[in-house]
């Protein structure tokens, strides 16, 4: 993990949801920026693991069941990580999609959470177009005995209708 100062937006006493907030926003942005699986691996609870792409549609109808497994999502998100380290930003990544991302809502019951990020931002690129982060993805957590979370799937690619 890098230097940078990081706000949760939770009280510092509420351990859990700052927890989830780390997992989540931070450290997933700082692995994959460096295009390091080994960062996030143990953030994720393998077995049952699965999660599905909404299309950034707002009908259910249209979503896909796109990670049966965690090594199906594991290779699309290398994939996707290292192509951005391909392309030559104006502005340094992370801070570009860490001022993209908001989560601020974590629903705990139990030993489960339902947590919503939010991305509404765009990363300038050096050919002069951007790209544009716009999507929420709604994340399953579990809490395990030992106290840490763990995530154990997601809706992803959900559409964004929030204002800019």
């Amino acid at each position: 993990m890098n230097s940078r100062t990081f706000h949760s937006p939770f009280p510092a006493g509420d351990t859990d949801r700052n927890q989830i907030w780390e997992m989540l926003v931070p450290r997933d942005i700082a692995a994959f920026v460096a295009a390091d699986w080994s960062m996030v691996k143990d953030d994720f609870k393998a077995d049952g693991f699965y999660a599905i792409d909404a299309c950034k549609s707002d009908d259910p109808d249209a979503w896909k069941m796109m990670f049966p497994d965690l090594a199906a999502y594991r290779d699309e998100w290398l994939r996707q990580a290292i192509a951005a380290q391909e392309i030559d930003y104006v502005e340094d990544l992370f801070d570009g999609v860490f001022r993209a991302t908001y989560l601020s809502k974590i629903d705990i019951t139990g030993n489960r959470a339902l947590v919503r990020k939010h991305f509404n931002g765009a990363i300038k690129k050096a050919d002069g177009s951007t790209d544009r982060l716009l999507w929420k993805t709604h994340y399953y957590c579990e809490k395990q005995s030992d106290g840490k979370w763990l995530i154990t799937g997601f809706t992803g690619y959900l559409p964004n209708h929030d204002p800019a």
